[in-house]
């Protein structure tokens, strides 16, 4: 089994060296798209309690207020979809597998500091 990477294995940070380019970047989709071509893609239906991601989502429910680039830690995975908790809405969410609009990409614990100062999040109202 391959070590997972910690805060002090600054050679395994995926995202640290391009951070402060993207900072400067208004769109927060811009940088969310500047992240994902760093990461390396997994199939949404792959995803695993206890790992943290990132992906693009496009809410079906009307009128809700969303999160189009959400970075959580998944807690539960069902038949339907999943569910974890938000790192940016900071309270617990959940995604339907059909709804999931890109692949998923895990982060690993070590980049977690990195991407919360990218502030990726991108509030959306579904009309």
């Amino acid at each position: 089994m391959a070590k997972r990477p910690t805060d002090t294995d600054t050679n395994v940070n995926r995202i640290r060296s391009a951070v402060d380019e993207m900072t400067g970047l208004a769109d927060p989709d811009d940088r969310m798209l500047g992240v994902l071509e760093l990461l390396t893609p997994s199939s949404a239906r792959e995803v695993i309690p206890g790992k943290i991601y990132l992906f693009i989502y496009n809410a079906k429910t009307p009128n809700i207020l969303y999160d189009s680039n959400p970075f959580i830690a998944v807690t539960d995975v069902f038949q339907w979809g999943f569910r974890g908790l938000s790192a940016h809405w900071r309270e617990p969410r959940q995604y339907t597998w059909s709804e999931v609009g890109s692949d998923v990409y895990e982060i690993y614990k070590s980049e977690v500091r990195d991407i919360l100062r990218l502030s990726l999040m991108n509030k959306r109202l579904n009309n």
